[in-house]
């Protein structure tokens, strides 16, 4: 069979596609044998490549982003030689440009990003331990060698933030580039409980609006006044209008503070090595318990005692500081049912004798609720589900007995705003007669609830619902 001809222009690929004995022509199976198909496909992609430069160039975008998180999860198993020239071909710094982790990827919309396109590749430095290391040589003249170098990169970037100062005055510092802020912030994720499963909002500005809808019931309408009618035929329709209001994202100044013994910043591989071992553990460390348990007032507004937040009452002659099985069935009811595939269990360490003991009475007797699936008891892990859905235990929620001890949550409706800079300065005369090194971190980030209050939902029911729930005081 002879060949089928190949539209040249888009008149011909739209005739083709708008005819479909033709287009069958196209996708027969001798077509696919012969090569017909492919030509055909090869023709159309190069056309929706000439007229389309926009989306071509965002799908190459969301191609390498894959390849990156492939790479850095060990897509590339078993060929380290791939892996490695992957990420020297996607990266020239020889680093990821995209993290793994929710909020945590490369913005390249960031001022840090922005720090990397103004400077060549000899310009840069090439990991934290060298940027500290830097930041140190300025601070303190010698005739270290290599010295001369190091104080001249980082002159380049000094002088380039200095060119951004009115966007952020006074926040003093270097900023770190993009790239190791977002590593950074990879490494983080890995510690933290709330900003990995959070809807995070990069910040361009110091605050931002983000707009949400102002409901608390679904007994007659959504979305903070959208109804719908069921209308006979030609019959006048009812209006309704939905009601918006904002929440505000306003970033607040987190503040690190380290010391490091000035040996160690004479070997930067080992500076960067334990860098990126505690600093990163102490960033999500301080942001998840601000998230949780954050006032609002010069921090984050945690989700625990939020306006948006169910308290379940306790249980008539129920103990103080106990968990019974009626707790968490009314938890769980209250749960958004939107939600209920997306939510965590948070708890308390200190919970876990009460979750591994709850017991459910029927009449005279009753068994074990958490535990009845195990072989023997204490041979297997205990099972980090409840009702099936995931448990994480931390320290960093109230004591047992205290409003979220224990707590149920889709985290997806906490936002995190994100300013996406993260600076860096240091002192050697603060610990001189120790002869240590003290830096000071700054990040500036915020974070709030997206709901503003519990729903009614729409039976009436007095049992409001929400995305954060826990237990009152016991």
């Amino acid at each position: 069979m002879a060949n089928l001809p190949i539209p040249g222009d888009s008149d011909g690929l739209m005739d083709v596609l708008g005819d479909v004995n033709r287009l069958q022509d196209y996708f027969s199976q001798s077509a696919v044998k012969n090569g017909d198909t492919k030509r055909f496909l090869d023709a159309y992609a190069g056309h929706y490549v000439k007229n389309n430069p926009e989306a071509v160039t965002e799908v190459r975008d969301q191609v390498q982003s894959v390849l990156f998180d492939m790479v850095r999860s060990g897509g590339a198993k078993g060929s380290d030689k791939l892996g490695g020239k992957l990420n020297a071909d996607l990266s020239p710094e020889g680093t990821a440009a995209v993290s793994q982790g929710r909020g945590a990827v490369y913005n390249k919309s960031s001022i840090g990003a922005k720090l990397e396109n103004a400077l060549t590749k000899e310009e840069r430095l090439s990991n934290i331990g060298e940027y500290c290391k830097a930041i140190f040589e300025l601070r303190s003249p010698s005739t270290r060698p290599g010295r001369a170098e190091l104080v001249d990169k980082l002159g380049r970037i000094q002088e380039f933030q200095n060119s951004f100062g009115s966007e952020e005055p006074g926040a003093g510092g270097f900023l770190i580039p993009e790239i190791m802020r977002s590593e950074l912030l990879q490494l983080a994720l890995e510690e933290s409980i709330v900003r990995s499963k959070a809807t995070v909002i990069p910040m361009s500005t110091l605050r931002v609006p983000i707009p949400t809808v102002d409901e608390t019931s679904h007994v007659s309408s959504l979305f903070g006044g959208v109804q719908f009618y069921w209308t006979e035929e030609a019959a006048s329709l009812t209006e309704s209008t939905a009601t918006f209001g904002k929440v505000v994202l306003d970033a607040k100044k987190l503040t690190g503070f380290f010391k490091v013994p000035a040996e160690l910043l004479d070997d930067a591989p080992a500076f960067a090595g334990w860098f990126d071992a505690r600093v990163p553990k102490g960033l999500a460390w301080f942001e998840d318990v601000s998230f949780m348990t954050g006032t609002g007032v010069g921090e984050p507004e945690g989700f625990i005692n939020s306006e948006a937040s169910v308290q379940v009452a306790k249980e008539a002659g129920q103990a103080t500081k106990t968990i019974v099985w009626e707790n968490i069935v009314k938890m769980y009811s209250r749960m958004l049912p939107t939600s209920l595939k997306n939510a965590y269990w948070i708890a308390s360490i200190d919970t876990f004798p009460e979750l591994a003991t709850m017991a459910l009475s029927v009449g005279t007797g009753g068994g074990p609720v958490w535990i009845g699936g195990w072989s023997q008891p204490g041979s297997e892990m205990p099972p980090m589900t409840i009702l099936g859905r995931p448990v994480i235990f931390t320290e960093k929620t109230p004591a047992l007995g205290t409003t979220g001890d224990i707590n149920f949550v889709d985290l997806s409706y906490y936002l995190i705003g994100d300013r996406q800079q993260v600076r860096v300065d240091s002192s050697e005369h603060f610990l001189f007669q120790n002869n240590q090194v003290a830096y000071r971190i700054i990040e500036r980030v915020d974070g709030r609830p997206w709901l503003q209050s519990p729903l009614t939902p729409h039976n009436g029911s007095s049992s409001t619902l929400s995305p954060f729930v826990q237990i009152a005081t016991r």
